[in-house]
């Protein structure tokens, strides 16, 4: 046996777990094992939790906020001030920026992300190609999927339809898109199914991101997701505009969702600093409704989104700090509530992604952190230290932490 966790908290009110991993897979879960191990760590009580999931983050565009602010703070501004400096971008920049934003990444926990890399006619493939160099340097540390993403739309951009197919021949995981910043949005989602199929790819959309419910295409991207038979493989992001709907609107809409078995990644840190900023009072929060998706049993997820740019010039790769940003924005708080959190990071993310072997169970791949908490519903809360991630059964991040008082 490589690796032997002992006395972990996997759920609140049950024994003590030990949890035995050995060449890559978790062996054996039990309330006590005798075998011996090359490595051993003794959790005394502290939770041990499946491998944090960041099923949305930009690793391309990160860390340029310094370059040129986005003074408005709006969608729009932040859409332009990026399309300016994109042909900047050199590969060893991009590298540069991604490789300090993965260190980030991991260190606080995550085994697995899904990043949207972008191309368009202007910056051609640059920081596409770098991610791509980078999914394969950082395999022992992280699983990567990337997702084909033309953040300047496809017809506004011409040039970039063909782009989209030499993408997924480079090697890309997912046919990523943007409905609500291309016209017409049906045709534009139209195209991604038929790139989708063709290379029999999941789907992950920038959808109707919005203050307001206008020219919103979930409805037709949920129909077309029905009719082309790809329920379950089809995951959108931000969809801010839901929150404008009123109950008897929203309702139909998640229950098409549901139908479809759409998953969505709800992305607080970008979706509160660029929502309601033309609002002159009762300033919306412009995030969307995870508690009625939740509810109306669509799979929600909760992620980071950009970290350090025109989108969200704030963030340090803590996807803990993401989810805790949701708690008091969606109204997560409550006691029914707060426990439904954790699995947006983890095995709602991982469902959306299609990850197999995920979670604290008997031959599944051995991703998994020990949190500096002892009650798992505090998880969240807690923001607790990750004091070991281990991937694949291997020790990859391991976080020491003295706190003195002087009295």
């Amino acid at each position: 046996m490589d690796l032997l966790i002992k006395n972990a908290r996997i759920e609140d009110n049950q024994p003590l777990q030990d949890v035995a991993i050995d060449q890559g897979k978790i062996s054996e879960v039990a309330d006590h094992i005798q075998k011996k191990a090359d490595q051993e760590i003794d959790a005394d009580g502290r939770v041990l939790v499946p491998g944090f999931v960041e099923s949305h983050v930009h690793l391309d565009k990160a860390l340029i906020s310094d370059r040129r602010p986005n003074k408005s703070g709006t969608l729009q501004e932040a859409i332009t001030v990026t399309a300016e400096l994109k042909p900047t971008f050199t590969k060893e920049d991009v590298e540069e920026r991604a490789r300090k934003v993965l260190d980030m990444i991991i260190a606080h926990g995550v085994t697995a992300i899904r990043s949207h890399a972008e191309f368009d006619p202007a910056q051609g493939f640059t920081g596409f190609d770098t991610i791509l160099q980078l999914k394969e340097e950082y395999k022992n540390l992280v699983d990567i999927q990337i997702v084909a993403f033309p953040q300047e739309g496809i017809f506004k951009a011409p040039g970039t339809d063909k782009m989209m197919y030499e993408a997924m021949e480079k090697g890309a995981d997912v046919v990523g898109g943007i409905p609500y910043n291309d016209a017409p949005a049906n045709e534009h989602i139209d195209l991604i199914f038929e790139i989708a199929k063709k290379y029999d790819k999941d789907i992950d959309l920038h959808q109707d991101f919005s203050d307001e419910a206008d020219h919103m295409s979930i409805e037709y991207l949920c129909k077309k997701t029905i009719k082309e038979g790809y329920q379950g493989r089809v995951t959108v992001g931000h969809i801010t505009a839901l929150h404008a709907l009123p109950d008897e609107k929203l309702n139909p809409i998640i229950a098409l969702m549901k139908e479809a078995n759409i998953s969505v990644v709800s992305l607080p840190p970008t979706d509160l600093h660029l929502g309601g900023r033309h609002d002159e009072y009762n300033v919306r929060r412009a995030v969307t409704p995870i508690r009625k998706l939740r509810d109306g049993g669509v799979n929600v997820c909760i992620s980071t989104n950009n970290i350090r740019n025109a989108f969200t010039p704030y963030g340090n790769g803590d996807i803990l700090q993401s989810a805790m940003l949701a708690i008091p924005a969606a109204h997560l708080g409550g006691a029914d509530d707060i426990e439904t959190v954790l699995p947006m990071i983890t095995t709602n993310s991982a469902k959306a992604m299609g990850l197999a072997e995920y979670g604290i169970k008997q031959g599944n791949k051995a991703d998994v952190v020990l949190l500096d908490t002892k009650v798992v519903k505090d998880a969240i809360i807690d923001i607790p230290t990750r004091l070991y991630v281990i991937k694949n059964g291997r020790i990859t991040v391991e976080t020491k932490k003295e706190v003195k008082i002087f009295r």
